[in-house]
């Protein structure tokens, strides 16, 4: 029996910095985040957006009556949750209008979706008549004029796991490391994320190293047996490094092949930005909605990282006619359609935030025509609204 992803959707919100004008604004050559970084703009999430929403908008074009009356799993997974007790995935179940399933949050930094998606292999392997919805949903933060100011962004990736899959079937082999790092975390009091940037690139290169060495041992595959891979993107620049590393297993030309494929795995990165659980998932969506190389058959390796840390390499084949399962010309126009910020709008946006002693507040919906939105604050509790019909059942 096979088990995989059958569909995937993407969200991300209304609004976006173009990095030439945080580059200029910040004294910076722009060179040094299109080119050093990588990153051409990133989401900038309203108030009216977060993980919730984000990954509701993101799981719409997954659902038709049969999904909804079989998915009994809903993972989210993010590192940008609203409660510390409550999992968002009860709110996303609600709003998207799914029966009763088991639904929970899953939280290890960027991977949190991966180990979702793990979770979903196993539980769907045991349920063959059931699916499973994975969520990677989060808002990347790291403050104003930081070093990590540039690799910000927001957006979700939804997957919908099923018995003999349309889009791509999880090959079973998968390798994992898993060690105790300080180089990215989050402590409860603070908004805004910590990083030892460069001692984070190095155990991400390190990680991915150790994983592919031992996917490789397992199985005898060689970078030969690959179509293309992808990684975990916090920026474009970092899984190239990665990449580099294992470039001189392959031929000149596999090299190029890899290379140009890995440079179309980025595409909706340097739009959108980290989106942290999310991101080796839309990196995985920009390859198969922009390559016109791929075809049935070829296997694809992803290589998902979360800081603290915990990797995981594993693959997975495309189906015949996977291409009816994708949704490029939608999300073209999703990107298409937002709204540029300037520097000042964009850090009013940044430093506005709801309020934390449990008063009433009411948000500002005017830039947000998401079908999903969080309206207001009462009570301590988080109001949301579906603003179209297309959501409910």
């Amino acid at each position: 029996m096979q088990i995989g992803i059958d569909k995937m959707g993407l969200f991300t919100p209304n609004t976006y910095l173009d990095l030439v004008m945080l580059a200029n604004a910040r004294g910076v050559d722009p060179d040094k985040f299109t080119i050093g970084i990588g990153q051409d703009q990133m989401a900038i999430a309203p108030l009216s957006q977060d993980s919730v929403t984000m990954g509701v908008n993101a799981a719409l074009d997954l659902l038709d009556g049969e999904n909804r009356d079989n998915i009994s799993l809903l993972v989210l997974g993010t590192e940008s949750g609203i409660d510390q007790s409550k999992a968002g995935a009860l709110y996303i179940q609600r709003l998207l209008g799914l029966q009763n399933a088991r639904a929970f949050e899953i939280k290890e930094a960027c991977y949190g979706a991966t180990a979702g998606l793990m979770t979903a292999y196993d539980y769907v392997t045991a349920h063959p008549d059931q699916k499973a919805l994975v969520i990677g949903s989060d808002i990347a933060r790291y403050g104003l004029e930081t070093p990590g100011e540039v690799t910000q962004g927001a957006g979700a990736v939804a997957m919908l796991v099923s018995a003999q899959p349309r889009l791509m079937v999880l090959e079973p082999q998968t390798t994992v490391h898993s060690a105790d790092v300080q180089d990215f975390w989050r402590p409860n009091y603070s908004k805004e994320a910590f990083a030892r940037g460069k001692y984070s690139t190095e155990q991400y290169i390190d990680f991915f190293q150790k994983t592919w060495a031992d996917y490789r041992n397992t199985t005898d595959r060689t970078i030969a047996d690959f179509k293309a891979l992808c990684f975990h993107l916090p920026y474009t620049k970092m899984g190239l490094k990665a990449l580099r590393t294992i470039l001189p297993e392959a031929t000149e030309a596999q090299q190029a092949d890899l290379l140009a494929r890995y440079q179309e795995s980025t595409l909706y990165s340097r739009q959108i930005g980290n989106i942290y659980t999310g991101s080796l998932y839309l990196g995985l969506m920009s390859l198969l909605e922009q390559s016109q190389q791929l075809q049935a058959g070829d296997r694809i390796g992803l290589f998902s990282y979360g800081s603290g840390a915990i990797s995981e390499f594993f693959t997975a084949i495309l189906q015949p006619n996977f291409e009816t399962q994708l949704a490029a010309q939608k999300h073209a126009d999703l990107l298409a359609k937002r709204q540029q910020l300037t520097m000042a709008e964009y850090e009013t946006q940044f430093q506005t935030e709801l309020p934390e002693d449990g008063s009433a507040f009411e948000i500002d919906l005017t830039v947000d025509p998401s079908p999903v939105v969080l309206t207001r604050m009462k009570e301590h509790e988080r109001i949301y609204e579906v603003l179209t019909q297309a959501v409910k059942p």
